[in-house]
């Protein structure tokens, strides 16, 4: 942290107020502006926080302009290449680099925690056949709450580690049962022989009938698109973690609302949105080029799913991951019809976009929402389990923010503020002389 300031001035009144000015092991100069109401009777205003940092973290970092993304200050690409989802949330929760027993420790941990309770497995029935898998994740994700009150003292480091054991475990199984459910296909166990992201693929297409062997190539592609998006600093979900947790709510309630906040089209809901597209271009008729004329075009509404990024104003270096499995998976599968279809026309908007000087000038690069969307088609993945990976894999972050918040002995329940707009001193009229 600096010894520098901020000096504010009022200009209505002449009183100054110097602030903080903080400096972060990386990333932009930060202005501490929480005495500014006490000093001066000022709000800030930002609306979607677009300037504004809401806690202090030493989990993720995030450079936009220069396409960085860290884990605990190891950079995305080499743990993408060189470690697995498991190493990763060992990383996050423990903010070190395992030793190999350790992780063997940690990962037989996690696999002795993948069961549901039992009565957990009647608790689906109470929604209709045809429920989205993300209202059935929010409700049962809320509802371990119930089952596992036993270690739930978020004073307790070790309840915090367990609980972290436990969600990291049981969302796997809880998404896959969401999928089984929603399709009547009978409930299938997990099986602790095989790894997390392998366990994960059979609980959702194996069959009791028969013996299943997932794919190592898609078992490695899921394990990358996990670490992926096991973090990713302060967005929507996340705020709403620590925001739920920072009343004392119980993580599995915190965890929910991420879930629920996660559900949002505009959040982890991109990727849906891109298949989508892909289906309108497709059943429209009209040519690809059209389509990528009308996103060129400032006068039309239309504009293509999947590219460009909110934070990230350089190619986002997830994409870069993912785009290489993406073409990897693509030319050992085959895929036949509406889904090579689709597939086509995802790889020939990829080249467009890479090549066409309208896009490369304003870095409207394809995003991971664009890869992996193409990667959960291939793999036969319905639209409407795609957020709930998603919400599967952000888990670990989710819980680690949360860990960290609640660790902190100086935190605070979250309480913004407002600027009011609305109609004051109103003289109430009885209702007999309205």
């Amino acid at each position: 942290m600096s010894s520098e300031t901020v000096t504010i001035i009022d200009d209505a009144t002449g009183k100054k107020v110097q602030l903080p000015l903080l400096s972060p092991t990386s990333g932009p100069k930060t202005i501490d502006i929480s005495t500014l109401y006490k000093e001066l009777g000022y709000f800030t205003y930002d609306p979607g926080f677009m300037s504004t940092a809401s806690c202090s973290s030493a989990i993720t970092f995030l450079d936009g302009q220069k396409g960085v993304l860290q884990y605990r200050g190891y950079p995305i690409e080499q743990l993408a290449e060189q470690s697995s989802y498991l190493e990763v949330c060992f990383i996050l929760i423990n903010d070190k680099l395992p030793s190999r027993q350790e992780l063997v420790d940690f990962v037989n941990e996690v696999t002795n925690h993948t069961m549901l309770h039992e009565a957990l497995k009647r608790f689906y029935s109470g929604f209709r056949r045809d429920a989205h898998p993300m209202a059935i994740m929010v409700g049962v994700v809320g509802a371990l709450a119930a089952f596992y009150h036993d270690h739930m003292d978020i004073q307790n480091p070790e309840h915090r580690r367990i609980t972290a054991l436990r969600l990291i475990a049981k969302i796997p199984t809880i998404a896959a049962w969401s999928y089984r459910y929603a399709m009547g296909k009978p409930f299938i166990y997990p099986n602790n022989s095989m790894s997390y992201t392998e366990n994960f693929l059979n609980m959702m297409f194996s069959m009791p009938s028969e013996v299943y062997h997932p794919d190592p190539l898609l078992a490695k592609a899921l394990d990358l698109i996990l670490i992926l998006h096991a973090d990713h600093e302060q967005n929507a979900s996340t705020a709403t973690v620590r925001l739920a947790g920072s009343s004392g709510a119980n993580p599995f309630a915190a965890v929910a609302a991420g879930i629920a906040a996660l559900w949002g089209p505009a959040h982890g809901g991109a990727n849906e949105a891109v298949i989508r597209m892909l289906m309108d271009i497709n059943e429209s008729g009209k040519s690809l080029q059209s389509f990528v004329d009308r996103a060129k075009d400032k006068d039309d509404s239309f504009r293509l799913m999947g590219f460009g990024h909110r934070v990230y104003k350089n190619y986002d270096p997830r994409a870069k991951l993912i785009r290489k499995i993406c073409h990897q998976l693509l030319g050992d599968m085959e895929s036949t019809g509406e889904q090579k279809k689709l597939l086509e026309t995802a790889m020939a908007l990829e080249k467009v976009a890479l090549e066409d000087d309208y896009f490369v000038k304003r870095n409207l690069y394809p995003n991971v929402d664009f890869y992996y969307g193409i990667i959960f088609l291939a793999m036969g993945i319905p639209m409407n389990m795609f957020t709930v990976i998603l919400s599967m894999a952000r888990t670990i972050g989710w819980i680690t923010q949360w860990t960290e918040m609640v660790s902190d002995e100086n935190y605070k329940i979250g309480r913004p503020r407002q600027l009011y707009t609305g109609p004051i001193d109103l003289e109430y009229i009885p209702m007999d002389k309205r």
